[in-house]
């Protein structure tokens, strides 16, 4: 029996940030993420300071491209939320106390702000965390670049508590999403999960040893852990994309 899939709600947030824009919103907090990660492996203090510097004023520049000032605060939240999502999932899952780098950027942008402009920036933040449809466009492209990025650092190492510290970490991500989206939520698990098979499939991943047993893990922890109506129709939702990217595969 085929399960009806209700529309999702209009986007509160679309007139003033275009799904295209709230899409690159969430690639510019990815690859923000991974410069400032970096750091911590970098070289010193003085090296650490010039990088911050650098990314400090490319995003600022980035924020003034948008003329409109409530725009802008829309873009700032959605850039801090998004940077204290992937700092927060990075140092659970690797068991870091903190990431100092990635502190300093968020205080530094926050700061530089007038009292207009941050009464706009905390009434837009609010805006994004009220509503589950708000920003939806940003909201899937993060967690989907979150989700993969978790997954491939689970299956790269050879450590087996390292890959389940992640594995632990991406499975409770994952059902923390249920639980404070309930529309959203599961499409945005299934797409994790599609895109996960894609991947193993285009790009041959975790066929074979640690990879493969996390991998599989994950999936048997969400069966196992979800009612089964919710994981019937993730792993319905996830088939479908698969079979799409199959059919366009085949068809070009």
């Amino acid at each position: 029996m085929s399960t009806i899939i209700a529309p999702i709600p209009a986007d509160p947030l679309a007139a003033l940030l275009s799904p295209e824009a709230q899409r690159q919103a969430a690639h510019t907090v990815q690859e923000t993420f991974a410069r400032v990660f970096r750091l911590a492996v970098g070289e010193g203090a003085a090296a650490e300071d010039a990088e911050l510097a650098g990314i400090a004023d490319a995003l600022r520049l980035w924020l003034e491209a948008t003329p409109d000032a409530e725009a802008r605060a829309l873009r700032l939240a959605l850039l801090l939320g998004g940077l204290d999502q992937w700092g927060l999932a990075y140092t659970q899952a690797f068991g870091l106390v903190g990431i100092p780098a990635l502190s300093r950027l968020l205080g530094d942008l926050r700061t530089g702000l007038d009292a207009a402009a941050d009464a706009r920036f905390l009434r837009q933040f609010e805006a994004v965390e009220a509503e589950e449809f708000a920003a939806q466009d940003f909201k899937v492209e993060l967690r989907r670049h979150l989700h993969l990025a978790l997954w491939h650092a689970m299956i790269a190492g050879d450590s087996r508590d390292d890959a389940l510290r992640v594995l632990a970490q991406l499975g409770g991500m994952m059902l923390a999403l249920l639980r404070a989206m309930p529309t959203l939520g599961w499409r945005l698990v299934a797409d994790a999960l599609a895109h996960i098979q894609i991947q193993c499939l285009d790009e041959g991943l975790a066929r074979e040893g640690l990879a493969q047993e996390t991998t599989q893990a994950l999936f048997e922890s969400l069966r196992q852990t979800l009612p089964r109506q919710d994981h019937d129709r993730i792993m319905a939702h996830a088939a479908r994309a698969l079979l799409a990217w199959q059919r366009a595969r085949r068809a070009n």
